[in-house]
């Protein structure tokens, strides 16, 4: 067994190489840009200090958004992000990128390190660009080059590997960024023939686009963060960047003839720009950016609370007197978390959670585990509302895609008042292993525009609402002909339901 261990251990050797620790670098200051004039302008009658916002709810804008953004940047763009799937809109993206980069302009692009399995020279040879640098976050240094081996290493590090950066941040010129819960892949711009996650994204403008600025420094320039071309036995060069701007070209070529019409939704950017009518409909408001601490991830046991994103979000939920929207894709309350909320209903305060049914959810697991506290919470007087998998094709949010559509947002509306939109999840991996980012807005304005869309969700034609019937759960929701039925069982296949119950069998709240 010793010898097998050994030989196990040796296996997982890669080509892992740090020579030379990683140069620091950081935001650059916005300058005379275009973008930055731009928001100056718009901000000369506002108050100081305030910052401008921009909803982006359909999956249609949220790509424009970014697309729009890389073509006005003039000296910076920095990304970061857990998931950087293939794709159309990603390879449009990368074009637009490598555009930019010719131009002059700086990119940085920070990737949590499981998005980069077994695409190291795939993602860095865009760093081949002299102007383009990638990292990943919390990478695996050993066993890198095969999948067995990546997941030999993942286990013999479970304490850290388990934890990954989620945060999704896009920031231009330093000046503007996005920040909500998509990632980028064609599933989170509604370009994926099959599922569109249904997400909520914000631009924003102005003072907090510098602290946002300050956030991705710290995670940029900290120890965790390692160029991707350390992982490599050679690194990619200029003609093998040539080499991979001709496939790029043609993976396009070929998803434009197979899917015009997506296609041409897509790049509609380039024929009909919209950031400078978003930019004269800012709402202007007091904003404040939260992140985890990046050292988090570095933490042995439990982080210390003043490392943490719900730390400084905590005082704002306290405050309540009236009313609490939330929506979560993943929700698990946890024990603290259903006193809280439980405690908070009691109170006199309107509740109520969306977050997605056992059919809509991509991880069938993490719903076995929210699934216990769903009486407690309805006891509690908290309404509770589930995503249908195919909800009413009449919605405006971007619930109505083209596809499918799975929960992925992550806001809460407090009061009417305050809203806050970003990568946090209300369970115990975004409060504890993971990091996230997110953006807190003081405005009746926003919180109302937000408020209408959560009021959307939860409604019979789009989600479930559960209920009981007796001591019973059931779910009710309109039928085709609009009139309110009542299940009695949930829905979701024998295979949703299996895993479901293996969650709660195995105990798996707390990884989850």
């Amino acid at each position: 067994m010793r010898l097998l261990l050994l030989l196990g251990l040796l296996s997982l050797a890669g080509c892992t190489s740090l020579a030379e620790p990683p140069r620091t670098s950081q935001a650059l200051q916005p300058g005379d840009s275009p973008l930055s004039e731009r928001l100056a302008r718009e901000a000369t009658s506002q108050p100081r200090g305030h910052s401008g916002f921009y909803l982006l709810a359909a999956s249609d804008d949220a790509f424009r958004a970014r697309a729009e953004l890389i073509r006005a940047a003039r000296s910076s763009l920095d990304l970061q992000y857990y998931i950087f799937h293939d794709g159309l809109s990603t390879g449009l993206l990368v074009q637009e990128l490598l555009a930019a980069a010719d131009r002059g302009v700086r990119v940085r692009i920070l990737l949590d390190d499981l998005t980069s399995d077994g695409r190291d020279y795939e993602i860095a040879v865009l760093a081949a660009h002299p102007n383009i640098e990638v990292r990943v976050f919390n990478p695996l240094h050993v066993g890198r080059t095969t999948g067995p081996t990546r997941l030999l290493g993942r286990l013999f590090n479970l304490n850290r590997q388990h934890r990954r950066m989620h945060n999704k941040l896009w920031l231009t010129d330093s000046s503007l960024a996005i920040v909500g819960g998509r990632n980028l892949g064609d599933e989170y711009f509604d370009a994926e023939p099959y599922l569109n996650f249904t997400d909520i994204d914000l631009l924003a403008g102005g003072p907090v686009a510098a602290q946002l600025a300050v956030s991705f420094d710290q995670y940029w320039n900290h120890r965790l963060s390692v160029p991707l071309k350390h992982f490599l036995r050679r690194e990619p060069e200029a003609p093998q960047l040539v080499k991979a701007r001709k496939r790029l070209a043609n993976d396009i070529a070929r998803a434009r003839q197979q899917d015009p019409q997506r296609y041409a939704r897509l790049v509609d950017y380039r024929h009909a720009p919209q950031l400078g009518n978003w930019l004269k409909a800012l709402t202007w408001a007091h904003g404040l950016a939260l992140w985890d601490a990046p050292n988090k991830l570095l933490a042995q046991a439990e982080p210390d609370p003043e490392w943490l994103l719900i730390t400084q979000l905590e005082p704002h939920l306290q405050d309540m007197r009236e009313e609490l929207l939330l929506v979560s894709s993943y929700f698990i309350p946890a024990r603290q978390g259903l006193l809280n909320l439980s405690q908070t209903a009691r109170a006199g305060v309107d509740v109520r959670l969306l977050t997605n049914s056992l059919e809509a959810t991509d991880v069938p697991i993490v719903h076995g585990a929210y699934a216990p506290y769903r009486r407690s919470l309805l006891k509690a007087g908290i309404q509770l509302w589930e995503l249908r998998r195919q909800p009413d094709e009449e919605s405006s949010y971007s619930f109505g895609g083209s596809s499918e559509s799975s929960l992925h947002s992550k806001a809460l509306v407090i009061d009417r008042r305050k809203v806050f939109i970003g990568s946090f999840n209300f369970d115990p991996r975004s409060v504890l292993w993971n990091t996230e980012v997110g953006v807190l807005v003081d405005s009746p304005a926003l919180a109302e525009q937000v408020r209408e869309l959560l009021l959307e969700g939860m409604s019979h034609g789009v989600s479930y609402q559960v209920a009981f019937d007796g001591d019973r759960l059931v779910w009710l929701a309109t039928d085709e002909d609009g009139e309110l039925k009542t299940l009695r069982r949930e829905p979701g296949s024998l295979w949703r339901h299996l895993h479901a119950w293996l969650a709660r069998r195995l105990g798996l709240e707390k990884m989850l």
